[in-house]
């Protein structure tokens, strides 16, 4: 996108940590053993994969279905994907999944994990962090690489993602999804999903970092005159993705 970002840690570290993390997290939270839902989440994940870059140094991708009511997913650095079974009642199909997958895989390609630890090292946040990377056995230590890795653990500190990384993650995982052959006008009917999943319980926009539901849609919509030609170029290319849920 043109914006400058500070940088602290390695591609190295983050890999690490992600590793760690995913690694944990498998411990912690059940893994799905529906042979079905692991099928057609590997299916819509490997074809979004498959459009990322080789300059970024990501040849495999690890992907974990986690038997969950929670409506969420992530990615993290190091190549990992995490999708909570609960998102799949409300990502409806596989083009509303790949617009979840894109979303998160931008957030690694763009190093948003990265710029958001370079800039809470200067609350001591991030040198925290920096110390689990290298073998600290600090149980907070752990928990705060897992929240500040997007993951969403409770301690005690917040480490959101913030409205322009989230906004760049939506666009840029947008053109993702349309080259690997799913739809993106999808992207808008998944979020008046989630938009009518939370029943009106999300905060006003400028309650919270992310962008308010109807922001993104309108987003997203004025985002589609862009994204659907690379669409239609996947499509008359043969990428026409068959996932089945």
């Amino acid at each position: 996108t043109g914006r400058n970002q500070m940088l602290l840690f390695s591609p190295q570290q983050m890999n690490q940590l992600g590793a760690d993390s995913f690694t944990q997290m498998k411990q912690q939270e059940k893994v799905s053993t529906d042979a079905r839902m692991n099928a057609y989440v590997g299916c819509v994940a490997k074809a979004v994969t498959a459009q990322v870059p080789a300059s970024y140094g990501i040849t495999s991708w690890e992907v974990v279905v986690f038997d969950s009511k929670e409506i969420n997913a992530f990615a993290l650095p190091g190549g990992k994907i995490g999708v909570y079974s609960g998102l799949l009642k409300v990502a409806k199909n596989q083009d509303q999944l790949a617009t979840v997958i894109g979303h998160e895989l931008t957030h690694v390609l763009a190093q948003h994990s990265n710029e958001r630890l370079s800039r809470d090292q200067l609350t001591g946040i991030g040198l925290a962090v920096a110390d689990a990377a290298i073998g600290s056995s600090d149980s907070l230590g752990g928990a705060a690489t897992m929240a500040a890795l997007g993951l969403g653990v409770q301690v005690g500190i917040a480490l959101p993602y913030g409205r322009t990384q989230e906004s760049e993650a939506d666009r840029l995982g947008l053109e993702l999804m349309a080259r690997a052959g799913f739809n993106p006008a999808e992207a808008v009917t998944l979020w008046q999903n989630m938009s009518a999943a939370s029943g009106g319980k999300a905060p006003p926009q400028l309650l919270s970092t992310h962008p308010s539901d109807q922001s993104r849609i309108a987003n997203l919509q004025a985002q589609q005159a862009e994204v659907q030609p690379l669409y239609q170029q996947a499509k008359a290319s043969g990428l026409v993705p068959q996932c089945k849920a």
